[in-house]
């Protein structure tokens, strides 16, 4: 996945970020047994996932693949593996 820059892009560390966040506020809440608390970290999960797909949608995530790129691309791969 690194080789494709897989969730390098702005979309995908937002939506992450807000979703760590989340996940903070859930477990800090849990271990205080406060369940409205526990669940509006669930929300803000939740929320990082509709965030980082919006963000996608507007063109911040990584741009889809042309057909003439993803056959480039793999026959680089098979040159690669066929020299080595």
């Amino acid at each position: 996945m690194s080789g494709s820059a897989h969730g390098h892009t702005p979309a995908a560390w937002t939506g992450v970020i807000i979703s760590f966040i989340g996940f903070c506020i859930a477990g800090v809440f849990m271990v205080a047994a406060n369940v409205p608390g526990f669940w509006a970290g669930c929300g803000v999960i939740l929320l990082g996932g509709v965030v980082g797909l919006g963000m996608k949608a507007a063109g911040l995530g990584m741009p889809k693949q042309s057909q003439a790129v993803a056959e480039a691309r793999e026959s680089a791969t098979a040159a690669i593996r066929s020299a080595a």
